[in-house]
């Protein structure tokens, strides 16, 4: 059976407890919640419940330490969400060094994994 191997590379943020509190998910909901304007529709765009959406959202904001989205309740105008400026700030600022954190990784797999990731006859 042949197979290419390849890199798969999280960053994930924990506390001084060893909580996690900021990952992939909670980025990509929140660029969800950026797009959408609101964490309903961000949750439901991404399968996931409103509820645990408001959990993931709460655990991280606690283990940051400071909000990150901003909600309005409904009324005439309808509510809706938007990050914080820590919120935009700190996604931002995850984005860049995910991609500076691939780029490095690839130039490292590149260079020592690379006759382990093509498909070969096993040895026997």
């Amino acid at each position: 059976m042949d197979r290419e191997l390849h890199l798969k590379l999280t960053i994930r943020l924990f506390t001084d407890d060893n909580q996690r509190c900021f990952g992939p998910g909670i980025a990509t909901l929140l660029e969800r919640v950026r797009e959408h304007r609101s964490l309903r529709a961000a949750a439901s765009s991404m399968e996931m419940a409103y509820s645990k959406a408001w959990t993931i959202l709460r655990e991280a904001e606690r283990g940051l330490g400071f909000k990150l989205l901003h909600s309005t309740t409904g009324g005439r105008g309808g509510g809706g969400a938007v990050l914080t400026p820590q919120g935009e700030q700190l996604l931002e600022a995850y984005d860049l060094c995910e991609r500076e954190l691939k780029e490095t990784a690839e130039r490292l797999f590149a260079r020592h994994l690379a006759p382990f990731a093509v498909p070969g006859e096993p040895e026997g």
